[in-house]
């Protein structure tokens, strides 16, 4: 007798109901994201499992399963197939013959070898095979089986989604690999989490900072953190305001390529920096962030959701060519570029979506270059294939956007931080505009946001030493 476990219903099979010889059997694929989380649930990291280079350099060639991840499957068959929902288990034993590869499918089999009627026990016979009928496990399983009948639709399991915040950064950090650390002004670094972020962006050879600020309050907390700030050139201000002035200053004669702003206001630092006329391009300053999403498959970036309140159209054509050339700095050749508004359709009463529309005519007519455009997208359109589907847009950019260009500074704000705080994203900035990148991260930033920032610096300024802006 088979049993499968095959529709929406879980229901067992109670001790009186067993008999020897009957089999529970079940089928599963070994695939990436079962090793991933196997390995987040775990903790096992072994190297074998999850980093391609070292599995090829090692014994089997390729990635292999968890050994605990097979012999889970017969925990799975067991408490959910034969006997079934009301199992405890009382003993296990597992014989590892060949390695679980990436791709494999198991057959996993458990046959009834005895009963103790009086403990209640059941014990199995466990045998997992591949799909080239190789015998990959075998053991013997004692389980005290349910004596009473249990019906109950599946449970529904929560989602699993992986996303890997380190190995995302680290890739991003790679992308900066082979180019030297550029001058970078870090302006009034009197915090915490700016002096860390700026420690660790030169510890990874993104910048060599220079720290622009009161000299007394840096020392402090450098001393509370435990960095050392001797191997760092500082540049001693009485306040925030005379660091961001002098900041600019220095940027203006060439001094620094770069600037990142540390525990002062927007405001002071671009009020600076706008004053003076050599560090100013004919195209307007504005702000771009780097998102790296949970659900998203590709990085994003966002524009403008810092600095200009509420664009005029002009003023939106330079921030979507600035998103536009940061996108082929970070080798995004043609990105799709949404315009963003509430609604897909052009509507007179909502101005966003007429300027949208002109925005896409622009870029039609050369006005604006390098991306495809479309627009007016709300944000559901432009970033998901199902909602472009179910609405039957026709578009190049819905569901799949690079760019997200937002219709004010109010909207882009929130939807930054949404996609930061509810979503998990990790988020970077820089400024485009000017003659020099500025790394322009929140109060409220971690040491991580402001270390992938400088990577943004780092990658804009080299792009600067061939290209002049």
């Amino acid at each position: 007798m088979n049993i499968d476990l095959d529709d929406e219903y879980i229901e067992n099979i109670i001790f009186d109901e067993i008999t020897i010889g009957q089999t529970g059997r079940l089928v599963r694929t070994l695939t990436l994201q079962d090793i991933q989380a196997f390995a987040a649930v775990s903790g096992d990291t072994n190297p074998a499992h999850l980093d391609p280079k070292f599995a090829d350099s090692y014994m089997y060639h390729q990635l292999i399963g968890h050994g605990m991840w097979s012999g889970s499957l017969i925990s799975t068959l067991l408490g959910t197939i034969l006997p079934g929902p009301g199992t405890i288990y009382h003993d296990q034993s597992l014989h590892f013959k060949k390695p679980v590869k990436l791709g494999d499918t198991l057959t996993v089999i458990v046959t009834v070898k005895a009963k103790d009627e009086l403990k209640k026990l059941v014990t199995f016979d466990c045998h997992i095979r591949n799909q080239q009928d190789e015998l990959v496990i075998s053991g013997e399983a004692k389980v005290i089986a349910p004596v009473n009948k249990i019906r109950q639709p599946k449970i529904q399991l929560p989602q699993i989604h992986l996303f890997d915040p380190g190995q995302r950064i680290k890739e991003f950090i790679d992308m900066a690999k082979g180019l030297e650390p550029v001058r970078c002004g870090v302006v009034h670094p009197c915090d915490k989490e700016s002096l860390t972020g700026l420690f660790i962006a030169a510890e990874k050879n993104l910048i060599y900072p220079v720290l622009i600020g009161s000299l007394n309050k840096i020392k402090q907390i450098a001393e509370e953190t435990q960095i050392d700030i001797s191997q760092f050139e500082i540049v001693d201000t009485p306040h925030s305001h005379a660091a961001a002035d002098i900041a600019a200053k220095m940027a203006e004669e060439g001094k620094l390529e770069a600037l990142m702003k540390g525990s002062l206001h927007t405001d002071e630092l671009m009020h600076a920096v706008l004053q003076s006329k050599n560090l100013r391009t004919k195209r307007r300053v504005s702000h771009i962030f780097r998102f790296e999403v949970p659900l998203y498959d590709k990085p994003i970036l966002i524009s403008d959701a810092a600095l200009n309140i509420k664009p005029t159209l002009l003023e939106k054509r330079d921030i979507v060519q600035n998103a536009i050339e940061l996108s082929h700095i970070l080798r995004c050749e043609n990105p799709k570029v949404a315009i963003l508004s509430a609604v897909e359709t052009v509507n007179p009463d909502i101005p966003s979506t007429v300027e949208a529309a002109a925005l896409c005519k622009m870029a039609d007519r050369g006005q604006i270059t390098g991306g495809v455009l479309d627009g007016p997208l709300a944000f559901d359109n432009a970033v998901s294939l199902e909602a472009k589907r179910i609405k039957h847009i026709t578009s190049q950019v819905a569901g799949q956007a690079d760019v997200l260009i937002v219709p004010d500074l109010e909207s882009g704000n929130m939807l930054s931080k949404q996609l930061e705080y509810l979503a998990g994203a990790i988020s970077s900035g820089v400024v485009l505009g000017c003659k020099i990148p500025i790394a322009l991260t929140s109060r409220a930033d971690g040491p991580a946001t402001r270390m992938a920032s400088a990577v943004l610096a780092k990658l804009v300024a080299h792009h600067y030493r061939v290209n002049k802006p």
